[in-house]
């Protein structure tokens, strides 16, 4: 069967791309393995500069209305600087918009029957079992019934940071060592504020937490420890609590976890980025986590996401040369992925590692951070439009600047 493209994954990157091409008219098909999604601890934090590419892609009013719950402030302590009140996002950043939080199976759902209604076609309960790079790009799937096989003038590999198109295609995969060991847990009753995402981090301690609001009593909660000689696990029978007391090291209240109750698996994870360069091949171009899985202590994935599919959208759009309007979007996918990779990268050396080169930065930067916060990338509000030459490096370390 021809279709002009063929999206293999239906989470939140090929769904929102299904969605956006199908009604400029393209005929689109959707290959997504789950027939139900589940709550597999995934980033439910959208910021604003993501939020601002959804309104671009025509879903920000469907996710609010449906599943999203916007968080206008961010309140963050980081020990060893001054507190700070909590920032008001609407007002400081330019999107003029907070955070967009929603619980990430229902998003999933969402989006995937909105891309259908646009004229997608679905299959989900599938396994992709081959993929053929070329004009025509061929899909190998395999249901119930047997395999079958799909051609496309493109095809999209939205499978998520494990992706297996990127074997199937021979691009390489690069990523930073394995320094941050995270762990997520939707909890009920928490007495967390809901009008705010909580940020807290310990630099001495190398551990940081994360509480976002979803919404009808619902709070995720990450918490990460910065690995160094012993390997960390927060899983076992014990995981629960080991989770609670990183969050109260960190510097999160410990009643906001008092009678608060599990709703969902606790699932463990490494933080490191994993990312193919010039994520593009022979009729096969790769978005989301599949082209760059960002560090998710930083909660910049979700917003990533969307500005790749943005960027191919308006590119496949755009130019009747689907390999070269693929080629450019995978050459733009590179500048804010890089963007952001910098950024990040720095910020984990300054604010979570606490061995002594950390300690050593930390003692020089964090008197000129006390008395001026810009100093600190601002990836929340700008992303990877944020400074992240040599000169934004050297207002974050503290580093002279002739």
């Amino acid at each position: 069967m021809e279709y002009d493209l063929i999206i293999i994954g239906g989470g939140l990157a090929g769904a929102a791309l299904a969605k956006s091409l199908a009604e400029a008219g393209v005929h689109v098909l959707v290959l997504e393995r789950e027939t139900a999604f589940k709550d597999r601890v995934r980033g439910e934090a959208m910021l604003g500069w993501g939020v601002a590419e959804a309104a671009r892609l025509g879903i920000d009013a469907l996710l609010r209305e449906s599943c999203g719950q916007d968080v206008r402030f961010l309140a963050t302590r980081i020990a060893g600087l001054p507190e700070v009140p909590a920032r008001d996002l609407v007002e400081t950043t330019p999107h003029r918009v907070g955070v967009l939080n929603f619980y990430h199976p229902e998003m999933q759902t969402i989006l995937l029957r909105a891309a259908e209604r646009a004229g997608a076609v679905v299959r989900r309960g599938v396994t992709v079992v081959g993929l053929g790079p070329g004009r025509p790009a061929t899909v190998r799937v395999r249901d119930g019934s047997g395999d079958s096989v799909h051609r496309a003038r493109l095809v999209a590999a939205a499978d998520g940071r494990d992706s297996g198109c990127r074997r199937w295609c021979g691009l390489p995969v690069r990523a930073d060592p394995e320094r941050m060991v995270m762990a997520g847990v939707l909890f009920r009753g928490s007495r967390a504020p809901e009008d705010q995402v909580q940020l807290r981090i310990n630099p001495p301690l190398g551990v940081f937490a994360l509480m976002a609001p979803l919404g009808q009593g619902r709070f995720r909660c990450y918490a990460g420890v910065y690995r160094q000689s012993q390997p960390v696990r927060l899983s076992g029978r014990r995981a629960l609590a080991d989770l609670v007391a990183v969050c109260v090291a960190a510097g999160m209240p410990a009643r906001w976890y008092d009678g608060a109750e599990p709703a969902g698996p606790l699932a463990c994870f490494e933080a490191a980025d994993a990312w193919v360069e010039h994520p593009c091949g022979d009729g096969v171009v790769l978005v989301g986590d599949a082209a760059a899985a960002s560090d998710p202590s930083w909660g910049c994935g979700l917003s990533l996401t969307l500005r790749d599919v943005r960027v191919l959208r308006d590119r496949l759009l755009a130019d009747s040369d689907w390999d070269r309007a693929a080629h450019a979007y995978a050459a733009e996918h590179d500048r804010h992925y890089g963007a952001i990779h910098r950024l990040t990268g720095w910020m984990r050396t300054m604010f979570y590692d606490p061995g002594p080169a950390g300690t050593a930065h930390r003692e020089r930067a964090f008197p000129y951070l006390a008395e001026d916060a810009q100093r600190i990338p601002d990836v929340v509000g700008l992303g990877p439009e944020a400074p992240s030459d040599e000169v934004a490096h050297r207002r974050l370390f503290g580093e002279s600047l002739v």
